[in-house]
């Protein structure tokens, strides 16, 4: 119980920044400034008093409404912000106060601003990757990183292996198969988790992906009529599941396929 009220920090902060990134989802898309200006309601354009602005409380207050219009205030705003706590808390309690886990938190703030904002607009902006790619290269100096060199192999062989797979894909379907934005995000990943488990985001997202088509088009005409679905959410979920059990898998491999 000692560590209740650092818990509780933590949780605060991740909402806190849960916060910035719905900032970010909504006004990358729509190219407008995120580091200034105040934060307006969407419907009625009004600003947003720092009082009703306060991660998932707000929401609760005010009931899901603006204030000002009462227009409905979207469910993603309270999501992305619990989301976002609720990540800090995991990585710290699963790593330890340790400067990974301060790097996992930082990596799903991106991940969950990309898995938004591609899910609507089908696009993954780079003020999220090329920043995201200095980051991961960065952490590979910290304590329990990858080091420089895995990082930087990471980063290519994420980078050229998914433009590999985009190449491929639009010689068999005739049209582009793969955003410039998807190979960007692999790169990113690559330059955070190293080679091998870049691989496995890769073929974990392949199965998320083939999955959850499936059941869409079972479901919804509307899915099975359209163009594109987006390949970074399941990206960052698959990335998610490398840090939290890739050195298992990748230790299975090797034991029981390269040891024979």
């Amino acid at each position: 119980m000692a560590d209740l009220p650092f818990y509780i920090l933590v949780l605060v902060l991740g909402g806190a920044v849960g916060s910035f990134l719905n900032v970010l989802i909504y006004r990358l898309p729509r190219n407008l400034p995120f580091i200034a200006g105040r934060s307006f309601c969407p419907a009625c354009k009004s600003r947003i008093r720092f009082y009703d602005n306060i991660p998932l409380l707000s929401y609760l207050i005010l009931m899901g409404k603006c204030r000002s219009c009462k227009a409905r205030i979207s469910l993603r705003y309270p999501l992305v912000e619990l989301l976002n706590g609720a990540a800090y808390l995991f990585f710290l309690t699963y790593f330890g106060l340790t400067a990974m886990a301060a790097v996992y938190a930082a990596l799903s703030s991106v991940l969950i601003a990309i898995f938004f904002i591609d899910l609507e607009f089908q696009i993954i902006p780079d003020w999220l990757t090329l920043p995201g790619m200095v980051l991961g290269l960065g952490a590979s100096f910290l304590p329990g990183g990858i080091g420089a060199f895995g990082s930087v192999i990471g980063l290519i062989v994420g980078g050229v292996a998914l433009y590999m797979v985009a190449l491929l894909g639009d010689w068999l379907f005739k049209k582009e198969s793969m955003g410039g934005g998807d190979i960007k995000m692999a790169a990113m990943l690559g330059a955070f988790l190293g080679w091998q488990k870049v691989i496995l985001v890769f073929i974990g997202a392949a199965v998320i992906g083939l999955v959850m088509a499936v059941v869409w088009m079972m479901i919804s005409r509307r899915v099975r009529s359209s163009r594109m679905i987006p390949f970074g959410p399941f990206l960052a979920i698959a990335a998610v599941g490398a840090i939290l059990f890739g050195d298992r898998l990748i230790s299975f491999y090797i034991s029981h396929f390269l040891q024979m």
